[in-house]
């Protein structure tokens, strides 16, 4: 439809520009044109223009108006303030009910900037809806982030029961490290890493392959009483940056941990130190390099004799094995470099734990040794050790050494309390007829007979006492079950 004074030609090229042009301008920007656009085609501009861009006359106006007030140019669309106001203004009680609602489920530091809630966000709009709030998850969401919450998973980091002389040991350990590498002698960590099935089992963690072809595994790991297993137990030489790890088949035993400490010094301690007359020897304060095991001081006092090295060793407290230089500068490497693929082999496990970056060496052996649980010492045995430990004033138990034996001296043996032998009158008095209720013939056949029951329980009062390896052992078995189980067997 023609308009009065503005021609069809004119009223086509403004609707041929409208069609290229508004599409790719805001909204301030697109209300700015048409009016000027407006302004051009004089009396009678704003209506035509609002008819051929399709928008309101006050649109063209409001822009008529901005332009004529001199407005500068704005980095926002639109004025601040406008648009749809948030949840929590359209609602004040909204951010109190929520604080109320996740209040009791709550955790951490109320004075911290950083808090989280054990609710899903699903579950905190359904409650907030049910109290008169309707809200959305998203907005629920965003509200608690405002607040100061955040999605956090758990971190283990806080420290278990705190040990006496727990930060005292930690320096002691520390001057000791410092003395003997200031005196050019070897200074060790040691620990044993976690057993790992040789197989075809899954690993945790990512390797890079072609897209859609990822190393596969069974869905479940089982193991059998016959799978191969690997005990790596790690040797981190702290002043040469090097580690030694002994892959052992059987168990983790003190003779396994105390091999494989002989194992690094005769394949590479002795290289590396050849004038070394002492060696440092920082472990854990359990498992089977535990402070309290005395066939872990002895194997110790072994090694000694064959390597002429007087051995120190400092425990860390109870709960304190992450401190152990070896756990995060030898096993952490090792676990990278084990990730995301299965241990086939006892060849594949030991090239991956050879394969380390950042300049850590690390050489790695099979050991094929049986190491047999349930391994005793006699009284003899135990005290001769006992000899032989040089404590430390400060945690003894903790700290201490063992030097090479002189040949020329003896241990010390303490004299062999016996028990006083039973008067025979007494042994009379309690066999009597009137107190047995048979005649001593009888009595006598009867102690011959339940002789072998006698030493059957007094095997098995041993064992338990000794800790011997008691699989299959059920603790119901009583003094019948025993006699019933000698007699049938005989």
């Amino acid at each position: 439809m023609a308009v009065v004074g503005i021609s069809g030609r004119v009223l086509a090229v403004l609707g041929v520009k409208f069609v290229a042009l508004l599409p790719h301008l805001d909204e301030r920007r697109r209300r700015l044109y048409l009016a000027t656009e407006a302004e051009a085609l004089g009396h009678g501009g704003v209506g035509v223009v609002a008819r051929l861009a399709e928008v309101s006359q006050s649109t063209i106006t409001r822009g008529r108006a901005e332009l004529a007030g001199g407005a500068g140019p704005l980095r926002r669309v639109r004025r601040p303030g406008g648009g749809r106001k948030s949840a929590a203004e359209n609602d004040p009680g909204l951010v109190p009910a929520l604080e109320a609602l996740i209040e009791p489920r709550e955790l951490g530091d109320p004075v911290s900037p950083l808090r989280w809630t054990t609710a899903s966000l699903r579950d905190l709009a359904r409650e907030l809806t049910a109290a008169g709030h309707p809200v959305s998850a998203p907005v629920a969401g965003r509200l608690l982030h405002r607040m100061g919450f955040s999605l956090q998973g758990m971190a283990k980091i806080r420290a278990g029961s705190q040990v006496p002389d727990r930060d005292a040991q930690f320096r002691h350990i520390d001057a000791a490290v410092e003395s003997f590498l200031a005196a050019g002698l070897p200074v060790v960590s040691v620990d044993a890493k976690k057993k790992e099935p040789i197989g075809d089992f899954a690993r945790a963690g990512r390797t890079w392959r072609p897209h859609g072809r990822p190393i596969t595994a069974p869905d479940h790991d089982f193991t059998y009483s016959d799978t191969p297993i690997a005990i790596p137990y790690g040797v981190y030489d702290i002043g040469r940056d090097s580690g030694w790890v002994n892959v052992g088949t059987d168990r983790n035993t003190a003779a396994f941990a105390v091999e494989s400490l002989r194992r690094w010094w005769n394949d590479q301690g002795r290289l590396d130190y050849p004038a070394a007359t002492g060696l440092l020897v920082t472990a854990d304060a359990d498992g089977a390099n535990s402070a309290d095991s005395t066939l872990f001081k002895t194997d110790i006092a072994t090694f000694c004799d064959e390597s002429g090295l007087t051995i120190t060793v400092k425990h860390f407290p109870p709960g304190t094995s992450k401190w152990n230089k070896v756990e995060h500068r030898l096993f952490s490497r090792i676990t990278h470099s084990l990730r995301g693929q299965p241990s086939t082999s006892y060849e594949v496990l030991l090239r991956s734990i050879s394969t380390t970056r950042t300049g850590l060496t690390v050489k790695a052996t099979l050991d094929h040794n049986d190491y047999p649980t349930g391994r005793t010492l006699t009284k003899a045995e135990r005290q001769a050790v006992a000899h032989r430990v040089e404590r430390e004033e400060f945690h003894g138990e903790w700290n201490y050494a063992i030097a090479p034996r002189d040949p020329d001296a003896e241990a010390p043996t303490e004299p062999t309390r016996r028990l006083p032998a039973i008067p025979a009158e007494a042994t009379f008095l309690l066999t009597h007829p009137a107190l047995t209720g048979m005649t001593r013939e009888r009595f006598d056949r009867l102690v011959d007979e339940l002789e072998p029951c006698r030493k059957l329980l007094a095997e098995a009062e041993r064992q338990k006492r000794q800790g011997i390896d008691r699989r299959g052992y059920n603790p119901g078995f009583g003094f019948l079950d025993h006699v019933t189980a000698y007699w049938r067997q005989s």
